[in-house]
Formats: structure tokens, sequence, C-alpha cells
């Protein structure tokens, strides 16, 4: 369905100049307040969490593929919630909204966009790694060498980068509407879609494409691997064994649930069933909640990381004792 306003299209659209209106959660004016002060201290909690996992990875001299991917995963999601949580912050800060220019909302749709991209490889390959050390222990440190790990590191970053850039500027070119007020707290592809002065389904095809190479692709992969990983763990005769193979497996999966539920079900939908009010909720499950599960999930099932995190705060005491 076609925007509101959209009988006069706006010839300047694609001007750098322009700016659009977040309106956030303008509608919710009683519980600005609260809803600050709640969203402040999960942004707060998730930057702490995500940051002592990266630093506790960085402190091990030698990583293992899983605690590097580990390390990767956390520098991700700290990127993601600094491009999208303070924004959403000052929306809340202020009555009517807050501002945001073209070349400030192309940029955080990019960034956004390509650093939830670069999450669905990582996890892909960190499937890959349980897949080598489930299904193929004895070759698990020839195959999965410092080298390879680099190698799927760049991939994901750089694989989501181009992605994410053709479907920034796919979107961006489009006509928006002269309201230009867009109902979301960031600048997300269904709420700049909805926007947009068109009534055929053509602009779609490039988030189509996107979600395809970015959600679609990944799953698969991770599918492929934990169908080898279920069918070895039918050959362990061991109930012990297969308890502890299928514990190294449990967080990554929780993880892929969080973030591939969320994703689904905003990208993975015609436009005419967009919803303001539902992805604005959904939205800030998989930026702020999701995020702030991550670390959380890992400290308490990774055992190499709650060793790390006991060494660090043993050392903080001594320190502050001496």
């Amino acid at each position: 369905m076609p925007c509101e306003g959209c009988m006069e299209r706006d010839n300047e659209s694609t001007d750098a100049t322009m700016e659009f209106l977040l309106l956030g959660f303008s509608e919710l004016r009683c519980l600005r307040v609260l809803l600050f002060l709640i969203f402040l201290i999960v942004h707060l909690v998730t930057l702490a969490g995500n940051m002592m996992i990266f630093l506790a990875v960085l402190m091990v001299p030698s990583r293992p593929p899983m605690l590097f991917f580990l390390c990767q995963l956390s520098a991700i999601e700290l990127c993601y919630t600094l491009v999208i949580v303070p924004k959403a912050l000052l929306s809340l800060a202020v009555v009517e909204g807050s501002t945001i220019s073209f070349l400030g909302c192309a940029a955080q749709m990019h960034l956004f966009v390509a650093l939830g991209g670069a999450e669905c490889f990582l996890l892909a390959a960190m499937a890959y790694d349980r897949y080598v050390a489930i299904c193929q222990p004895l070759r698990y440190a020839a195959v999965m060498s410092e080298g390879l790990c680099l190698r799927l590191a760049l991939t994901c970053g750089l694989g989501a980068f181009a992605v994410a850039l053709g479907l920034t500027v796919a979107v961006f070119r489009l006509p928006f509407c002269q309201s230009r007020h867009i109902n979301h707290f960031f600048c997300d592809v269904p709420a700049m879609l909805h926007l947009a002065c068109t009534q055929s389904y053509s602009p779609e095809l490039p988030l189509l494409a996107a979600c395809v190479l970015l959600v679609l692709l990944p799953f698969l992969l991770i599918l492929a691997s934990y169908v080898c990983i279920a069918v070895a763990l039918l050959h362990i005769t061991s109930s012990v064994g297969r308890g502890k193979a299928f514990s190294t497996c449990i967080s990554q999966l929780a993880i892929t649930l969080l973030h591939y539920g969320c994703a689904t079900f905003i990208y993975v939908r015609p436009k005419s069933s967009y919803s303001p009010a539902r992805d604005k909720m959904v939205s800030l499950v998989y930026t702020n909640i999701t995020p702030l599960m991550y670390p959380l999930i890992y400290s308490l099932r990774n055992k190499e990381i709650r060793g790390i995190l006991r060494k660090m705060l043993r050392r903080k005491k001594i320190a502050q004792v001496n």
C-alpha cells in the first residue's frame, strides 16, 4: 500500500540536504521517562557485558576458533547497539521525535544491515566450527586453522557490507513522501519502504535479494551443519559423551533462534503487512534485549569464558587490595 501523502511526490527526495523525522515513541508520551531509563540501563549493561567478553577473549594468548568467533560476535554487538540505541534514546528525550539527515539515515541503515548480516554469516561460521569439532574431531586443529578463521571473519564482514550497500542504495534511490515522517526509532528497511511513494512491489525486490543472501543462505548452512551434528550425536553410544557434545552447541542454538526469529518476522514478509506499532516492539527485542542476552548466554554456558572472567575478577580484587 502507498504511504500517506503519496499523491504529491517529493521531486528532491534524493537531495542530501533533506531530513527525516523519526517519530520513535511519540505516541507514548506518558511513558517516555520510564522507557528512557529502561533503555538506558539495558544499553549500558549490554555495552558492559559485550565489552567484558571482548576484552576477556583478547586476554587469552592462544584463542581457539570458538573464542575467536565469539570475540568478533561481541564486537559486532557493540557496534550494533551503538548504531541504533543512542538515536532511540534521543527520540525518547525529544517529545515530537528527532530529526536525521538523508545521509545519516542512509548510513544508519547501511551499518545496521551490514552488522546484522555479518552476524548471520558469523553464526554460520560458528555452526561449521561445531560441525568440524563434533563430526571430525581428529582433523579439527588442521581444518580450523588460524588462517581459515581469519578468512571466514573477513568474508563475513565484507560480504555483509557489500550486500548492505546494494540494498541501501536501492532504497534511497526511491522517491519519498513529502511528510518524511518515519514511524520508527531508527531508519529500518520496512519503515523506509513504507515511506516510499510507489504502488508497485519492485522496491521490495532488493530487500528480498538481501534476505536471501543475508538470512536464508546462512540459515541453510547452519541447518545443514546441525543436521550433520544431530546424525553424529545419534552414533555416540555414551549418554555422557552425547550430553557433553550437545552442551557445546546449546549456546549457539539459543543465539541463532533469537536472531533468526526476529529477522524473519520483520523482513521476510510483504510490504502490505507492515505494522509500525508491531514492528517497533519486535525491533526493541532484537536491538536491545537480544544483544543483552548474548553475553549472558555465553558467559553462563561457556566454561572457558567463565574461567577467564573469574581470572579477571581475581586480578581486579588483588589490584584493589594492593
